[in-house]
């Protein structure tokens, strides 16, 4: 039984510093490396992280048990780019040394997001999480506040909004009132606040690369996704044009504008809805995964929800005179009737979508839809 002792390093502290490839594999080569990281950098808890790797080998040694110790690190600028070079490092040492299990070592929450796409490999017996101890006494506070300050991407974050804050103050107070000028940075701050904590900037920094690669595979939805977009447009602004003058007066005015929009916009935007689940159902239908269920039922309950929202609205419309009276067949149809067709021919479609979604197999493929 091989166990892999596995020291992760996330951020490619380890390569970029010791200026060595990865995965370092071997007793003597991570021995080498701590000395090499430790000169460049003795301050980088890397260091401690490397020899948890090597005393959690030695007693594996000291137990009887076969082990191999390697380092693997994300050589890449991104989140994604640097966790797929991380698997691909640790595919590489499972092919070459075919480990039974493995024991990954982190030296940070970052890192330890990791153990998933290593677990997704190979089984992980435990996770070593190195903690540093510090002294707690004014000289380590003092050290802290000069490594936090060192720290670019920490000043990025909290720095910057609170300079900035700092600056905008006086001259917001100099042309509002106090309230008026507080309201504002508030604003502003809780703003930046939430660009970070909600990962934005790491979302649209990732967002080039997921759409290239969606265009280099080959997807369906991208298209649609884009024609889906232009159709929701289209449906606010003729939703926008449908709100008539006659509206604005009187009681209700807000509420009887309101269904005239969505009147006149939800069958746009349940065009839209229905172009993007189609190109999402379309990607599944090509790919050899097959197609799920949730996917087979979406376009129908696209639908089936804008039937009755669209016969609510008529409703509202009808009943205040804006909307003709329907004629079916040489049948006038009333409000009541009006919004009882459209809920019935919302249901009855639904109801179809469970019906082929029910009778079509998890793990259809395309070859097999198109031969029923």
């Amino acid at each position: 039984m091989t166990t892999l002792v596995l020291c992760v390093d996330r951020s490619n502290d380890i390569g970029r510093k010791a200026g060595v490839p990865t995965p370092v594999v071997g007793w003597e080569a991570v021995r080498s490396l701590v000395t090499d990281v430790g000169l460049a950098d003795p301050e980088d808890s890397n260091v401690n992280c490397l020899l948890e790797a090597l005393r959690v080998a030695r007693d594996l040694r000291d137990e009887h048990e076969d082990s191999v110790v390697a380092v693997v690190s994300g050589a890449s600028e991104t989140l994604v780019g640097a966790d797929r070079s991380l698997a691909a490092q640790v595919d590489e040492l499972v092919a070459e040394y075919e480990p039974d299990s493995a024991i990954v070592v982190v030296d940070s929450a970052g890192d330890e997001r990791v153990v998933p796409v290593i677990e997704s490999r190979l089984r992980v017996d435990s996770v070593d999480r190195v903690v540093v101890r510090q002294a707690h006494d004014i000289e380590s506070t003092y050290y802290l506040l000069k490594q936090f300050l060192a720290d670019e991407e920490l000043r990025s974050t909290v720095l910057v909004p609170l300079g900035a804050t700092l600056l905008l103050m006086p001259l917001l107070l100099t042309r509002f009132s106090p309230e008026i000028a507080l309201a504002g940075l508030g604003s502003v701050l809780g703003a930046v606040l939430l660009y970070k904590g909600l990962a934005i900037d790491q979302l649209l920094a990732e967002s080039p690369d997921r759409v290239r690669d969606a265009l280099y595979s080959g997807q369906v939805s991208i298209v649609t996704y884009v024609v889906a977009a232009g159709l929701t447009l289209v449906g606010a602004f003729l939703g926008a044009l449908s709100v008539t003058p006659q509206a604005n007066a009187g009681t209700g005015a807000t509420l009887i504008s309101t269904m005239q929009f969505v009147y006149h916009a939800v069958p746009w935007l349940a065009l839209a809805a229905l172009t993007a689940s189609a190109g999402r159902l379309l990607d599944e239908l090509i790919g050899a995964d097959g197609v799920s269920r949730q996917y087979m039922n979406l376009p129908f309950g696209v639908v089936a929800l804008g039937l009755v929202v669209r016969g609510f609205a008529g409703w509202f419309l009808q009943r205040e005179g804006i909307l003709a009276d329907a004629v079916l067949f040489g049948w006038t149809v009333s409000a009541q009737q009006r919004l009882a067709l459209f809920i019935v021919g919302g249901i009855f479609v639904s109801a179809i979508g469970v019906r082929v979604a029910a009778t079509m197999s998890e793990n259809e493929t395309l070859e097999d839809a198109v031969e029923q």
